[in-house]
């Protein structure tokens, strides 16, 4: 599992007693020795958990300071045969004054003490009275005599040089400050932040806690642990959370119940090879590095090396099956809503610049073109203008079905635009006598020149009307190179190159429950509302096919794209983490199979992905020739901007790790 850069984290609330040491110590060791059988690797307990972060005045009680010094021996002594690290809050005493801090443990040795560095001094909160703050100290103070050692002390960096991984120590509300010790930390290396906390309960403040830290992550580019003390604090005034998250990168991975009574360890596993290829990716990260932050501000400490996953199929955290789409429906609704406007704003400005009199495209009954018909008129809408200066062509050939001409003819009528019907089979026969291809070979020449022929008839006639041609590929096609070279690869404007053959199943699906029914219905975007959406859903639930070879004697198709292909899930899930994670082949294989293990077998996984990889490379040459057309999500292909590739790279070490 090294190299695939997932580590196992653990956010721990333990059960205490306020001021009981030696309850609160059995407790701590019972959770840590639980999470290192679950192979965590970076374990997180609370703020002053030997202790109790309630304890007032009786901080000052020596017999208290000298039981929890203890204790914390006792901790590293018990944790001494763990290989992972285990952070935990304590207080200590230096130069007559007390300090708030998290220790980091590994392999029985203290390796690094934190101080607070900024005091909760409103509301219900006076940490002042007991303690000082750590910027008052560390600016020369370096180390601390502890348990026998000398242990680093201040802005400490905790790195594992051999796995590539640095993690920093944040307690508490050192986190929510506009410029953060945190923040500091992730621009000075640290990749993950471990927050001991002690925050408390009230209405509305876990949703305010969880995207506060959620943010923190998406800001810093970092994995994030977050452990609060919680009901068994003292309960005089407030009631402590127990509110135990783990985030990464504006994600949350993990989070504990709400109030939890009993000792509760919440997991999941962070990817920090993705959070170094974001911060490599974003040249801007290092440039607020170089302004903002002063690395040498901060000590190295060295860490053993940490334990990594046994075993990929035991990983505890998920990813989406089809990343392109929110797995919350409110979400994944307003995600539509802003595709379909963005679509449809962009091109109603090419209209507009180029004062285009007609916008032409084909209309072959399936889902891209469909999409970029509905795309179509709203542009018009936009610009005061009739669905009558679209003018929709049908061009059935060798493999239309029935079906797909009578779904595309009803749309295009529904729809109230210009409707042309323009047969190709003669043409392309005649194409074939020329160039004395057989016709009864169906290869790529039998697809290309029908492909090529309707391209042709498309701009032929965008030039005769002053119009502009539409090409309706989408951005999985775009990836995988699905479609013929000059021919339906090429348009004058492109609205579909920025949406996922995934994401366009569900943006038709929202416009038929939205725009066509419901409360935000727009009654006046066809003749008849209730017709168009029940041929949408004909048109979503027809297999997704070129109908280039001829259908078979029930007049069914038989040129399915997937059967070729591979799925379409698949792909636009390998897409999605090649390009906004840079996945390598070997994890995105195990990514792939823990997440599709109840759809597809490991061998098919594979065969896919291999498919993926030799396509993505081989059709980078059509990309690089592709129309404009707008980026929609965060994944884009556009040769201009988003993806700049040579046309020879050479596919091999992807397919040899594979």
């Amino acid at each position: 599992m090294t190299k695939l850069e997932w580590i196992r984290t653990a956010a721990v609330t333990p059960v205490l007693k306020v001021g009981n040491t030696e309850f609160n110590i059995n407790k701590i060791i019972r959770c840590i020795k639980e999470a290192d059988n679950e192979e965590a690797a970076i374990i997180v307990l609370p703020e002053l958990c030997i202790t109790g972060y309630t304890c007032g005045d009786l901080f000052f009680q020596e017999i208290l300071y000298q039981k929890q010094l203890d204790g914390l021996r006792k901790i590293a002594l018990e944790t001494k045969e763990i290989e992972g690290i285990v952070i935990l809050g304590f207080y200590l005493r230096i130069e007559n004054r007390l300090f708030n801090c998290a220790a980091l443990l590994q392999k029985g040795q203290i390796k690094g003490i934190v101080p607070k560095f900024f005091l909760m001094n409103s509301g219900n909160f006076n940490e002042s009275r007991w303690f000082t703050a750590g910027f008052e100290i560390t600016g020369y103070k370096k180390t601390i005599f502890l348990l026998d050692q000398e242990v680093p002390f201040g802005n400490l960096l905790f790195q594992d040089s051999e796995i590539g991984l640095t993690l920093g120590i944040d307690i508490c509300l050192d986190s929510p400050l506009p410029i953060s010790p945190g923040s500091h930390l992730c621009l000075a290396g640290a990749h993950i932040l471990c927050s001991p906390s002690a925050s408390h309960e009230l209405v509305g403040k876990s949703n305010h806690r969880r995207n506060q830290i959620i943010q923190k992550s998406r800001e810093n580019i970092c994995g994030y642990i977050y452990a609060s003390s919680g009901v068994h604090e003292s309960t005089t005034d407030l009631v402590y959370s127990g509110h135990c998250i783990i985030g990464e990168n504006g994600h949350l991975l993990g989070e504990s119940p709400q109030l939890p009574w009993e000792n509760t360890i919440t997991y999941s596993d962070i990817d920090y090879g993705k959070i170094r290829y974001k911060r490599a990716f974003m040249h801007d990260f290092q440039q607020s590095r170089d302004l903002y932050s002063d690395p040498s501000l901060f000590q190295p400490v060295a860490l053993n090396p940490l334990p990594q996953l046994k075993d990929f199929f035991s990983l505890k955290r998920t990813y989406s099956k089809t990343p392109f789409i929110p797995e919350s429906k409110e979400q994944a609704e307003e995600n539509c809503r802003e595709a379909f406007n963005i679509q449809s704003t962009a091109l109603a400005k090419r209209i507009a610049h180029i004062n285009a009199k007609k916008l032409v495209l084909g209309i072959s009954g399936g889902l891209d073109s469909t999409l970029a018909l509905l795309v179509a008129v709203q542009a018009l809408k936009i610009l005061n203008r009739k669905a009558a200066d679209i003018i929709a062509i049908t061009m059935p050939g060798f493999g239309t079905t029935k079906k797909t001409l009578g779904n595309a003819l009803t749309i295009m009528k529904l729809l109230r635009t210009e409707i042309r019907e323009i047969p190709i089979s003669e043409s392309v026969l005649q194409h074939f006598s020329d160039i004395s291809h057989d016709p009864q070979i169906h290869n790529e020449v039998y697809e290309n020149s029908q492909a090529r022929e309707r391209t042709q008839i498309l701009m032929d006639i965008a030039n005769k009307e002053k119009g502009l041609q539409l090409g309706t590929g989408d951005l999985s096609e775009r990836a995988l190179g699905w479609c013929t070279f000059n021919g339906d690869h090429m348009g004058m404007y492109n609205v579909n190159g920025g949406v996922p053959k995934t994401l366009i199943r569900v943006m038709i699906k929202w416009f038929i429950d939205y725009k066509l029914k419901g409360t935000e219905e727009d009654k006046s975007f066809s003749s008849d509302n209730s017709l168009l959406a029940s041929t949408l859903q004909d048109i979503l639930d027809t297999p997704i096919s070129p109908e280039l070879f001829p259908p078979d004697a029930k007049g069914n198709i038989t040129q399915r794209t997937e059967d070729t292909l591979g799925p379409y899930l698949l792909h636009d899930f390998f897409l999605y983490h090649t390009l906004r994670s840079g996945v390598p082949p070997k994890k995105l294989l195990a990514m792939g199979i823990i997440t599709f293990k109840d759809e597809f077998d490991q061998s098919t996984i594979k065969k896919w992905l291999g498919e993926f990889y030799r396509r993505f490379f081989s059709q980078q040459f059509k990309r690089n020739c592709s129309p404009d057309g707008p980026k929609v999500g965060t994944v884009g292909l556009s040769p201009r901007s988003d993806w700049q590739m040579p046309s020879d790279g050479d596919v091999n070490i992807w397919l040899q790790e594979l």
